[in-house]
C-alpha cells in the first residue's frame, strides 16, 4: 500500500439482502391465520455464510424457516444447530397493515432502537457470549395480499465509529503471513468450520504462536488470550468478495473491540472460502487504528447508527410481486386447467383451450339445468359465463340446483342469477361471471299497454345480450320462453343449444344456422374472437346441405301460455333428479364439439356407425343434431330434424319480418297468439288438414270399416 493509502479511512462493503419466495409464503400464511391486524414486531432469523466466490458477495438471506412456526407446526419444528451453510443472525420484522403505515414508519427511530440493542449487548457482555447479535438486522414490510405484492426494506444497524477508523494496511492473508503460518491458519479455520459447535459462530479470536501454530477461540476467551504474547487477529465471517474492502459485519466488531476492550490498534481477519475450505488468497488481513471518543465510555450514550440498505444506488424500499405463484385465483386457474392440459397432452392434441376460455356463454335460466350447465362449462375451461333469470331461490331448489344453499332461500330468497354468480366465484374465483335479473317476454302472455315499454326494453336487452355472446343455452322451463331467444339466435347466427326435461326423458339439441347464413349478412365482429381461434370456421355448409332445425321446427302451432289453468305438478318441472346432470353434460359437450368442428354451427348431423366417415374422425367424436334419452329405459338415441319453412321461430319468413319491423313484430307475436301461425302459413296448413279429414270421413261408408 502507498504511504497516502496507509492513512485512509476504512471503508466497509455494505451488506446485501436476499429473500426467498418461501419467506413471503410463510408470512402471508401467518398474517392470515395468526397475526391478523396485529402490528407487533416479529422476531425473525437471517442466515449468511462467508464469501465463497471471488466475484460475488454472499447475502443475508431470509427463508421460510426465518419466521416463527405456525401453531400447527410447533411440535414438529426442530432447531437447526451447527449448519455451516446457515450462520444465523437475529432480526426483527415490522409488518404494517397498510401501505401508508409502511411509509409512515419512523425509520430512523427503528434503526436507532436496534443500534441500542447492539450497544447494550456489547456493554453487557452478551455479544461475547453470543456474537451473532453484533450483526442483528431490521426488516420493515407491507404485505399486500390482494395483489400479492410485498414492499420491504432492510437495515443492518452499524454503530458509527467517531472518529473514523484509520486503515493502515490491507492485503490478502496469503501475503500477510508466512507459508507456515498460512498453512496452520487454514487448517485451524477448516477445523473450526467443520465442528458442529463452532461452524456457525461468525466472530472469533485467532492466536498465532512463534512456532506458527494457530488456535481459534470464542470471543469470551479474550481475557486469557491477550496475555499469551502471540500474534493476534480478530476474525469474522466476511460475506464480501472485494479485495479492497472488508465486509459490513466488521463495523460492530470494531465497536466492541474499541469500547469493550479499549484497543487502539487492531489486526482483523476477513475469513473467506473456496469450495467449503479456507481460501487465504481471497481472505484479507488488515491493520487499523481505533481512537474511541470519551462519549463511548458512557454506556448510556448510544452512538449514531447507519445501515439502511440501498436499492439501485438509492435509499428506497424494494417491491416484489408474487401474484403469479401466490395469488389463489391464479393457482386455481392453474389447477383447473391441469386436467384439460393432460387431456390435450395425452389424448387430444388438437384440443383448443384458448377457444374454450374465450367463448362467451349466455345461459337463459338459472334453475336445475342452468346450475349444472354452468358447472360443466367451468370444468371444460370456459371462463366467461352470463346467467339470466328473473326468479328467486325457493326452499325446494337447493337439493337439485347445485349452486344454491339454504342461506339463498331465506328472507324471501335471493335472485337466482345473482346467487348463482356468487356461488360460481366461490367455486372458481377466476370465472368472469355475471348475473342478469330479467324475464323473457313470451308469446301467449299478452302485455298490458302500460307495460309495453318495459317489455320492449327487456326484448332489446335480450337482443344485446345474445349479440354480445358466442353461445346461448336455452334452459328455461316453458316452451314459449324459448321462442324469442331462438328467433334472435337465428337472426344473429349464434350457436344455440336447447336442453329440455320431461319426467324421465330429456332432449338436448343444437339449433342450425340461421336462414340468412351468408358471409356478407353475418356480423363478423360478433364472432371475431372465435374466428381468430378457429381459423377454418365456416358459416355455411360447403355442400349446401339442408339447414338443421331449431327447437320449434317440428311444431305445427305457435307457442302459447303453457302455465295457465295448470295444476302444481303441471306448472313445475317434475323430473327425475338424474336427468338434469345428464342433459347438462351433453349440452356442454355439444358446444365443445361445435367449437372444434371445421364447419362450426353449420356442421351437419352425424350418427354413430354412419357410412359417412367424413367428419366422424374428429378427435371429440361425432356431432349429432339431437340427443334424446330415457331414464326409464336407460336408453339414448341421436336424431336429426331439418329446418321447417313454416317454423314460427327460425324460418326465412319470420326472421325477415323481424329484420323489417323489429320490436313491433315481437310485440305483435306476443299479444296475438295466432299471428305467427298466420304469418308462417300454419293456419292454412291446419285448415287443409281439417278439410282433408272431413272429406275422408264423409266418403266412408260402413263397408269400409274394419273391426280390430
Amino acid at each position: 500500500m502507498t504511504e497516502k493509502e496507509s492513512g485512509s479511512v476504512l471503508q466497509f462493503a455494505p451488506f446485501q439482502s436476499a429473500v426467498d419466495e418461501g419467506f413471503w409464503h410463510r408470512l402471508s400464511s401467518l398474517k392470515l391465520n395468526k397475526f391478523g391486524i396485529d402490528e407487533s414486531p416479529i422476531p425473525i432469523t437471517g442466515f449468511y455464510t462467508p464469501c465463497t466466490n471471488s466475484r460475488v458477495s454472499n447475502h443475508l438471506s431470509l427463508i421460510a424457516e426465518s419466521l416463527p412456526p405456525e401453531q400447527s407446526e410447533q411440535s414438529s419444528v426442530t432447531t437447526n444447530v451447527g449448519n455451516r451453510n446457515r450462520c444465523s443472525v437475529p432480526g426483527i420484522l415490522y409488518n404494517t397493515n397498510t401501505f401508508e403505515g409502511f411509509h409512515a414508519l419512523n425509520k430512523q427511530g427503528l434503526l436507532k432502537a436496534e443500534a441500542q440493542k447492539v450497544w447494550d449487548d456489547i456493554h453487557s457482555g452478551k455479544a461475547e457470549e453470543d456474537c451473532a447479535v453484533l450483526s442483528r438486522f431490521l426488516l420493515i414490510s407491507f404485505a399486500d395480499l390482494k395483489k400479492w405484492s410485498f414492499h420491504y426494506w432492510f437495515a443492518f444497524p452499524a454503530l458509527v465509529l467517531d472518529p473514523p477508523v484509520t486503515l493502515v494496511d490491507l492485503r490478502p492473508a496469503s501475503q500477510w503471513l508466512s507459508l507456515e503460518e498460512a498453512e496452520s491458519l487454514s487448517a485451524a479455520c477448516n477445523e473450526w468450520r467443520s465442528s458442529r459447535v463452532t461452524t456457525d459462530v461468525p466472530f472469533f479470536l485467532v492466536s498465532i504462536a512463534s512456532n506458527s501454530r494457530t488456535t481459534i477461540k470464542h470471543l469470551k476467551e479474550w481475557t486469557s488470550y491477550q496475555q499469551d504474547g502471540n500474534k493476534f487477529l480478530f476474525g469474522f465471517y466476511d460475506p464480501c468478495h472485494l479485495l479492497t474492502n472488508p465486509g459490513w459485519p466488521l463495523r460492530n466488531f470494531l465497536a466492541l473491540i474499541g469500547s469493550r476492550w479499549n484497543l487502539e490498534k487492531v489486526c482483523f481477519f476477513c475469513y473467506r472460502e473456496n469450495r467449503g475450505f479456507a481460501d487465504l488468497s481471497l481472505s484479507l488481513i488488515g491493520e487499523a487504528l481505533l481512537s474511541v471518543s470519551q462519549g463511548w465510555k458512557d454506556t448510556q450514550h448510544v452512538p449514531n447508527a447507519v445501515g439502511w440498505e440501498f436499492n439501485r444506488g438509492k435509499k428506497v424500499p424494494r417491491c416484489i410481486s408474487l401474484a403469479q405463484s401466490m395469488d389463489p385465483k391464479r393457482l386455481a386457474i392453474s389447477a383447473a386447467d391441469l386436467n384439460l392440459k393432460l387431456m390435450r397432452w395425452r389424448a387430444l392434441p388438437s384440443l383448443n383451450l384458448n377457444i374454450l376460455s374465450a367463448t362467451k356463454c349466455l345461459l337463459l335460466g338459472a334453475g336445475t339445468l342452468g346450475c349444472q350447465v354452468a358447472r360443466m362449462l367451468m370444468a371444460w375451461g370456459f371462463r366467461k359465463i352470463t346467467l339470466l333469470d328473473s326468479g328467486k331461490v325457493a326452499m325446494s331448489n337447493p337439493l337439485r340446483q347445485s349452486l344454491y344453499t339454504l342461506e339463498d332461500c331465506l328472507n324471501g330468497g335471493n335472485f337466482k342469477a345473482i346467487a348463482a354468480v356468487k356461488s360460481l366465484k366461490r367455486i372458481f374465483p377466476a370465472v368472469e361471471a355475471e348475473g342478469v335479473v330479467m324475464g323473457i317476454p313470451m308469446p301467449g302472455h299478452p302485455v298490458p299497454s302500460q307495460e309495453e315499454d318495459s317489455v320492449l326494453q327487456d326484448c332489446r336487452r335480450l337482443q344485446v345480450l345474445i349479440d354480445s355472446h358466442d353461445a346461448i343455452f336455452l334452459l328455461t322451463d316453458t316452451r314459449e320462453s324459448r321462442w324469442l331467444p331462438t328467433l334472435l339466435c337465428a337472426n344473429s347466427n349464434k350457436i344455440a343449444i336447447t336442453a329440455a326435461l320431461g319426467f324421465d326423458s330429456f332432449l338436448v339439441m343444437r339449433h342450425g344456422a340461421g336462414p340468412i347464413s351468408t358471409i356478407n349478412d353475418f356480423k363478423a365482429e360478433d364472432m371475431i374472437t372465435l374466428a381468430a381461434e378457429m381459423g377454418n370456421f365456416s358459416l355455411i355448409d360447403g355442400d349446401r346441405e339442408p339447414r338443421l332445425g331449431c327447437y320449434f321446427c317440428n311444431d305445427v302451432v305457435a307457442p302459447v301460455d303453457s302455465t295457465a289453468n295448470r295444476t302444481l305438478d303441471q306448472q313445475c318441472t317434475v323430473t327425475r333428479p338424474g336427468l338434469a346432470p345428464i342433459a347438462s353434460a351433453l349440452a356442454v359437450e355439444l358446444l365443445v364439439g361445435i367449437l372444434h368442428h371445421p364447419h362450426g354451427i353449420c356442421a351437419k348431423a352425424e350418427f354413430a356407425n354412419s357410412t359417412d366417415s367424413g367428419s366422424t374422425e374428429q378427435p371429440l367424436g361425432i356431432l349429432p343434431h339431437q340427443v334424446r334419452g330415457s331414464l326409464s329405459q336407460f336408453s339414448q338415441m341421436t336424431l336429426v330434424g331439418h329446418a321447417s319453412n313454416s317454423c314460427t321461430a327460425c324460418c326465412t319468413t319470420v326472421v325477415s319480418e323481424y329484420q323489417k319491423r323489429g320490436m313491433d313484430f315481437v310485440l305483435q307475436a306476443i299479444n296475438h297468439p295466432t299471428y305467427l301461425e298466420d304469418l308462417t302459413g300454419l293456419t292454412e296448413l291446419m285448415k287443409s288438414a281439417s278439410s282433408f279429414q272431413l272429406d275422408w270421413d264423409n266418403e266412408m261408408d260402413d263397408d269400409d270399416c274394419i273391426e280390430i
